[in-house]
């Protein structure tokens, strides 16, 4: 559905119970896109009450991916439990990074990663402004509660510098939850890895999906 459809056409979002906000430079191919696509939503009286009433609908579940991830973030004020969410900036390189780096799913109630805390998985990065910036020390404090997914290093520890961490996020940030973890927003891309090939190497006794294909199995078994 395209948001046009919401703000133009009459469209709802009535008989759906997953939104997923995409990412593959949804909403143009320019900096700050994602943010663009959230006042899209806030500065537009049909299309901010659609989104609010859907957010605090507690048998929905919502995930944004990249500029789906940055939209969300910006639109944190109409999501219940994500007020320390930070918004996403341009990567400290300051130029666009596409490479497989390594995450951790830390211990989160995210609908999304349940029984996978503790994995570590390569996943696909594709993305110029995913530094993630808090509004104040407070909030990037009370974030670690909602913290879902962290670039590591090669040692499996947290990832502080370049390129293992590649945009500068504190606390190698990769993604949040709200606190009921209905809401989540990743900034790397575990859609483009579901499948064993899809990575730059596996075992050859690897099976056909990677670890990646969990979280849409939960997601399918929280909808039930």
């Amino acid at each position: 559905m395209h948001l046009t459809d919401l703000i133009d056409a009459g469209a709802t979002l009535e008989g759906f119970q997953g939104l997923v906000a995409c990412g593959g430079f949804s909403y143009g191919d320019v900096l700050g896109a994602g943010e663009g696509w959230a006042k899209s939503i806030l500065f537009n009286p049909r299309a901010r009450s659609l989104f609010q009433a859907w957010f605090t609908r507690p048998d929905r579940f919502t995930l944004g991916v990249c500029n789906g991830c940055q939209m969300l973030a910006a639109l944190a004020e109409l999501i219940p439990g994500a007020a320390c969410w930070p918004r996403f900036r341009r990567n400290r390189s300051e130029q666009f990074e596409g490479r497989l780096s390594m995450v951790e799913i830390t211990e989160t109630n995210s609908l999304f990663f349940t029984g996978m805390a503790g994995s570590q998985l390569p996943i696909a990065v594709a993305h110029g402004e995913g530094r993630a910036e808090f509004a104040s020390a407070a909030d990037e404090a009370a974030s670690r509660a909602s913290l879902v997914l962290r670039f590591v290093d090669n040692r499996g520890e947290v990832a502080t510098r370049y390129p293992a961490n590649p945009n500068g996020s504190p606390q190698g940030a990769a993604g949040y939850a709200s606190s009921d973890g209905r809401v989540t927003i990743l900034m790397p891309h575990p859609e483009r890895v579901f499948r064993t090939v899809q990575n730059s190497w596996h075992p050859a006794a690897a099976a056909e999906d990677s670890g990646w294909m969990r979280m849409f199995r939960n997601a399918r078994v929280w909808v039930g």
